[in-house]
């Protein structure tokens, strides 16, 4: 079945208070999406995000983003005080999260809110507690010792904790009780507003797409709480980490710092944690999209330490076994593979013997370094995602201005595009127009926005992950004209296909 969806993370949705979360405008988008036709809403991972604020580099695998709490919703359930909220800067500019503002005024709120909460014991708290415990435990704990040690890295923690001896965590369980508390108020909150939030999309008919870095962060509870899973040294620091080697992109490849799984060691217990992770993964979203498809049929591994890329080697990883265990365990699930970049014919055999789907970006088709990517819409085979472009992409119209002019003449020239109408459209069109069962657009294409409105820009830091929508710009024109394109296209849920 032909569908079509928007790629819109959570963090760009308007708000007065700094950030996108899961109130009123997150229910507004999904309203927009299903007027428009479309089947799909995919977002970026969910998670509380650590250095960088990259959504990419987590705290955890489990846990979701404090961010994202809507400080309406507790205002609207007595947990907070409209004042001690809507006189606080949350930034200038409606179109950019300023992250140093979050995090100076946002925690501050949730304590209030969570100390109200904690205060009325409620029934239902402790019963997300004890559902999420095999988690939740180590990462509150983890949390609360970071506050300890003033944000330190848990590399830079006394050896008795970062060792995890068992009177050292006892001692810290009792003595940071509140804080943990804090931390487990924090998550009862955002997952009772996500459940809430996903219970309304999908009750609209669309499906959240989420997404899921095949790589967890170094200062991350994943790997404090669980080391042998992770090629660590005796001292708890990783002996190598992951990236990608040297290529006419990046001269020096990208060290991206992450500690590499023990993939023999995980192997020994029928991959217990991984099943865990997207077991809980499909708690959130109804189709998981897995980040660097290629790292699980061999990786890059950098000596720890090294300032580049360039010293680093290929590594096997766990292959097929690893999604035939998948299958058998938690049954045939909706993964997207995302199987971007240079693949050998190793990948491409796990990517055919997996079954799921790949990913087609029309922004790679006219790249003159790489005459033969594969990515022009005419060859595209049914079972695949077509997009223009991703997060990591410019826009559609930041490229035109930014490609070079043989490669942006190739795509006008192949698209027909039209700039009085917006190459924007045009391009759109291709991906909808394409074999794709399912095709996806970032919403800043839509509007037809330039490089300003860019979310991510790989190997760099500072400028990413910021932009925001602005304050009505769901509007009714742009949904007509979204469901007449989709319906062109033989893309509408099957519920609207008849739909004036």
């Amino acid at each position: 079945m032909r569908r079509s969806g928007i790629l819109m993370p959570i963090s760009s949705l308007p708000s007065p208070w700094g950030i996108g979360t899961l109130g009123l405008e997150a229910r507004r988008f999904a309203d927009f999406l299903a007027a428009g036709g479309q089947s799909c809403w995919q977002i970026l991972p969910a998670g509380p995000t650590s250095f960088g604020d990259s959504p990419y580099q987590s705290f955890s695998s489990f846990a979701g983003n404090p961010y994202f709490i809507d400080l309406d919703a507790l205002a609207a359930e007595g947990l907070l005080e409209p004042s001690e909220f809507q006189s606080l800067d949350w930034g200038e500019d409606p179109a950019r999260v300023d992250y140093g503002l979050l995090y100076q005024n946002r925690y501050p709120v949730l304590r209030r809110a969570c100390a109200r909460l904690l205060a009325q014991e409620r029934p239902e708290f402790a019963a997300f507690c004890a559902g999420q415990a095999e988690w939740l435990e180590d990462y509150a704990l983890f949390m609360a010792l970071k506050e300890a040690h003033g944000g330190a890295c848990w590399f830079q923690w006394p050896e008795e904790l970062r060792l995890r001896r068992p009177a050292a965590l006892e001692r810290a369980r009792r003595d940071l009780a509140g804080e943990t508390a804090f931390w487990k108020a924090v998550q009862y909150l955002f997952f009772r507003q996500w459940d809430d939030w996903k219970g309304y999309v999908n009750g609209l008919g669309v499906s959240i797409i989420g997404d899921l870095p095949i790589y967890v962060a170094g200062d991350s509870a994943d790997v404090w709480a669980n080391p042998a899973l992770f090629q660590l040294d005796g001292h708890g620091l990783p002996t190598e980490v992951a990236g990608c080697p040297p290529d006419d992109f990046a001269l020096d490849g990208q060290l991206w710092g992450t500690p590499l799984f023990d993939w023999e060691r995980m192997k020994e217990d029928g991959y217990a944690w991984w099943l865990r992770r997207i077991a809980f993964q499909f708690r959130l979203y109804d189709t998981l999209r897995i980040d660097h498809f290629r790292g699980f049929d061999s990786y890059y591994a950098i000596p720890y330490g090294e300032p580049t890329a360039r010293n680093g080697r290929w590594r096997p990883g766990p292959g097929i076994e690893f999604f035939q265990t998948v299958n058998r365990v938690l049954g045939k699930k909706d993964i997207i593979a995302e199987d971007l970049g240079f693949l050998t014919p190793s990948v491409r055999r796990l990517l055919e013997e997996s079954g799921y789907p790949g990913m087609k970006v029309l922004e790679c088709a006219f790249d003159s370094r790489d005459t033969d990517s594969g990515f022009l819409p005419h060859g595209y085979p049914a079972h695949c995602v077509a997009y223009a472009g991703t997060h990591d992409n410019d826009t559609i119209q930041g490229w035109m201005a930014s490609a070079p002019k043989e490669d942006a003449a190739y795509a006008k020239a192949y698209l027909r595009l039209n700039k009085r109408e917006g190459y924007h459209w045009g391009m759109i069109r291709s991906v909808w127009a394409s074999p794709a069962d399912l095709a996806v657009i970032q919403f800043q294409d839509l509007l037809g926005l330039g490089s300003e409105a860019r979310m991510n820009t790989p190997a760099t830091l500072g400028n990413n992950w910021r932009w925001r929508a602005l304050p009505g710009t769901f509007d009714k024109r742009l949904s007509r004209r979204l469901y007449r394109e989709t319906r062109v296209y033989q893309r509408l849920p099957q519920a609207g296909k008849n739909k004036e």
